[in-house]
């Protein structure tokens, strides 16, 4: 047994306690002016004239960065000049946000980019449009959509994953003498991307989210009982009309049956597994366990399930939490997860961690070898994924957010409450759970940590018992 597991003990522990944020925070025109000119000085490095950004209902991080919006159905496009100047090319239905964007535009009206079988009264075929945008013979563009390519096989800057018309028809513009690349990395390259690091504005703006997701299910797993159904568990998973940036889960036993993959009418049982996610713009939280009270309850063929996945899962949650911090390469905290929680025995097979935004997943820093360093300003998920064959899933997603000294003054002295908070989640982590995190981490949401595998037992949750004091947290948290 890896040392880290014995350190690990099933016992009484406090449930958090829930803080829900009275009101989203908006995001400052300083905080834009920011976020455009740093866009503006990448594109002078990289020698890009014109940034295509492409949004649609599911993709509009990148967009919605610059615009402050992000299309409720449509696609969109934002065409940026170095110089600052820039054209919204909108739908029938998205011409009116042109007025509110948080950049100064012009707007062009696209019908190519409406819903279907809506007006397409035009003159322009949709180059002209681009044309009408000021894209010409010889420019250099830059396409930015919502991945970032890392294929040891293929040209990356030749790929692209918006749609073949928008390419076609800005390739067609330039000609042959131009030249048109993919840019996303512009934006979410986990080294240099412009929305890696996040000042303390933006960071209150997604705490809200994050702290709301991990609430809304926080309160549906207080409401797991035998005989319940997932609909009447996922009637909790509603925050106040905010947007999800993922498919909500609440399933009991079997997943996905007939390709289903929302709640159902379907009863909790005991023995289940039960799982339960809710993403908001700024954080995820997922659980998954039992339907249990104690091993007993568990089917036979897990009855060892504590021992073979939630202890060692908790003791690799714990070390990434603990591991994690300015300076930590992420190959030394994927490293550190191989070694408590090895890959060939437990089968996860994405990044033990990712970077985290409007989005659930920007972008990893977090693989084998990789030399980027965590840096103050990057918000992360803890995201470790076992599979074993015979046992269900073990799951305790939140994020942190990582702040030097600066940010965090600048948190406390601007965000008091988003900072209060920040800290009591610091103190239950390390008086409740056992989990030391180094003074630049700050949780996003107060379930973080949080793992009761048993989920019918609700006074019980697992505890890192290698922390023994709080008083390396008082300076922070006074």
């Amino acid at each position: 047994m890896d040392k880290a597991y014995q350190n690990i003990s099933y016992q009484k522990v406090n449930p958090p306690v829930q803080h829900w944020p009275k009101s989203p925070v908006s995001l400052t025109k300083e905080t834009m002016d920011q976020r455009l000119n740093k866009v503006l000085r990448q594109m002078e490095e990289k020698g890009t004239d014109v940034l295509c950004v492409y949004a649609d209902r599911e993709h509009g991080g990148n967009f919605g960065y610059l615009t402050g919006f992000e299309p409720r159905f449509e696609e969109a496009v934002l065409v940026l000049y170095r110089d600052g100047k820039a054209f919204l090319m909108l739908g029938n239905e998205s011409l009116r946000m042109g007025n509110y964007c948080r950049i100064k535009n012009t707007v062009i009206h696209v019908p190519h980019f409406s819903l279907p079988n809506q007006p397409m009264d035009t003159e322009f075929t949709l180059r002209e449009l681009f044309e009408k945008a000021g894209i010409s013979q010889g420019m250099c563009i830059g396409i930015a959509g919502w991945k970032l390519f890392t294929s040891h096989k293929e040209d990356n800057a030749q790929l692209f994953e918006v749609p073949y018309m928008i390419v076609e028809s800005i390739k067609s513009a330039v000609g042959k003498q131009g030249r048109v690349q993919n840019e996303g990395g512009l934006f979410i390259a986990p080294d240099t991307g412009v929305r890696v690091l996040n000042n303390a504005n933006e960071i209150a703006h997604f705490e809200y989210g994050a702290a709301l997701a991990s609430d809304c299910v926080l309160e549906a797993l207080e409401q797991v009982e035998t005989g319940k159904t997932e609909l009447e568990i996922a009637d909790f998973l509603a925050a106040c009309g905010q947007p999800v940036n993922v498919q909500t889960i609440c399933a009991t036993g079997e997943r996905f049956t007939n390709a289903e993959v929302a709640p159902r009418n379907k009863k909790i049982a005991l023995g289940d597994t039960f799982s339960v996610t809710m993403g908001l713009r700024g954080g995820l939280t997922s659980r998954a366990g039992y339907i249990a009270c104690c091993r007993e309850d568990l089917p036979e063929k897990a009855c060892d399930y504590m021992e073979k996945m939630a202890v060692p899962y908790f003791a690799a949650a714990a070390a990434w939490f603990e591991t994690v911090g300015i300076g930590v390469t992420g190959g030394e905290l994927y490293e550190i997860i191989e070694r408590v929680l090895p890959k060939s025995e437990y089968g996860w097979v994405l990044n033990p961690g990712h970077l985290t935004s409007s989005e659930e997943w920007l972008s990893s820093p977090i693989e084998r070898d990789s030399a980027i360093c965590l840096k103050s300003g990057m918000m992360l998920q803890m995201d470790i994924i076992p599979k074993r064959a015979g046992y269900g899933g073990a799951s305790a997603e939140d994020g942190i957010v990582i702040a030097d000294e600066a940010l965090r003054d600048e948190i406390r002295s601007k965000y008091p409450e988003t900072w209060e908070r920040m800290c009591r989640r610091r103190k239950y982590m390390a008086k409740e759970l056992g989990i030391r995190l180094k003074e630049e981490i700050l949780p996003m949401s107060d379930s973080t940590g949080y793992f009761r595998p048993y989920l019918l037992n609700k006074g019980y949750a697992l505890k890192n018992m290698s922390c023994t004091s709080c008083t390396d947290f008082d300076i922070i948290t006074s």
